[in-house]
């Protein structure tokens, strides 16, 4: 498996891409995270095309094991972040 892009590595394939400097790249990014960070924060959701849904779900009240005593303890209800992953990307991926 090959290593995942860093932050730097991204934002400078970025300005390649959209034919900036890392400046210009590297707040687009940031803002671009900031948005997805409020929006499912606040309960919504983001759709990024040909990428996927990024969205926050609930889980129940539920009881988990401790797995150095065995112990059951129960913990409570939370959220959690997921992703689906759209169609495209997956049929790219198996291509």
């Amino acid at each position: 498996m090959a290593k995942p892009m860093t932050k730097a590595q991204l934002v400078a394939a970025l300005a390649d891409e959209m034919g900036a400097d890392k400046k210009a790249a590297g707040a687009a990014l940031d803002a671009v995270c900031g948005l997805i960070t409020r929006e499912v924060s606040g309960g919504g959701a983001v759709t990024l095309p040909g990428v996927g849904k990024i969205y926050c779900r609930e889980r129940p009240e539920r009881m988990v094991r401790n797995p150095a005593t065995g112990e059951q303890i129960k913990k409570d209800a939370d959220k959690v972040v997921k992703m689906t992953i759209a169609k495209a990307l997956k049929d790219s991926v198996n291509d």
